[in-house]
């Protein structure tokens, strides 16, 4: 598996990666929880049918220490915004997981016409007070490897440090993804994210794992309902939250069917 071309661009003063794999029409994807330490096969598969564009978020890995500057949901959704620009994604297709995928619907909301068709893989921003989501940053470090994918092992090989990365900087960066997230959604995960679906025309596809024990399944009907645009459920079976490092082949192939 080869890897991507990689570029920098600057995000309120912190150098931010982007990176870019495949040809034909553009499809950005604003990685899950955790973010992308490394390139996944889920992107591979993308890449065989499009020019597939990852920039990083705030905080995230290659997103340097881009999150400590920003202090309120506006500041991440304008952060968010400048890289999706500056990646050349405005007006392309738009892909996201978990946290990233709570900003793709952002984008399309607030920027309808920054975003043609839009894939969404559980995405954070909702809460039910009586279904409520589970607390990723309450969990023992044991446990966050079976709480988001349902095979444990798809999160331990991504955050496994590979040769040659830098011994010291490498967890550091680990770390500093989850804090990132915690700035955007800790403690109930809810940025309200409700109010605005209304606005998102954009054709939507909705992705749930089967087993997600992130995110209660009921939350993509509710979020089905509340999309202002036509939008279609799937179901991707034997997944986690993170379902695209669990069934890569599955999510991909959802994704490229929708976007076309």
């Amino acid at each position: 598996m080869s890897g991507p071309e990689v570029s920098t661009v600057d995000i309120n003063g912190f150098p931010t990666r982007i990176w870019r794999k495949g040809s034909g029409a553009p499809l950005g994807f604003l990685a899950g929880f955790g973010g992308l330490p490394r390139w996944v096969p889920f992107l591979d598969r993308l890449a065989e049918r499009r020019t597939v564009i990852v920039p990083s978020l705030p905080g995230f890995p290659g997103g340097d220490r881009g999150h400590t500057v920003l202090d309120t949901h506006l500041d991440w959704v304008l952060a968010v915004r400048q890289a999706i620009q500056a990646a050349g994604l405005h007006g392309a297709d738009l892909a996201g997981s978990s946290v990233g995928a709570s900003m793709a619907a952002e984008m399309a909301a607030l920027w309808p016409e920054s975003v043609r068709r839009l894939a969404l893989i559980a995405p954070f921003g909702l809460y039910d007070e009586a279904e409520p989501p589970t607390d990723p940053w309450a969990q023992r470090g044991d446990a966050v490897p079976g709480l988001l994918c349902a095979d444990p092992a798809a999160w331990t090989a991504l955050k496994a440090m590979p040769e040659g990365a830098n011994s010291i900087e490498w967890p550091i960066e680990q770390t500093r993804a989850n804090e990132a997230a915690a700035r955007i959604f800790w403690p109930l995960g809810n940025t309200r994210l409700e109010k605005r679906l209304p606005l998102v025309t954009a054709p939507t596809l909705l992705l749930w794992g089967s087993e997600d024990r992130v995110m209660p399944r009921s939350y993509a009907a509710r979020i089905a309902a509340r999309l202002g645009g036509p939008n279609e459920t799937v179901l991707i079976e034997g997944a986690g939250h993170l379902a695209e490092l669990d069934r890569p082949d599955k999510v991909a192939d959802a994704i490229l069917s929708w976007v076309g």
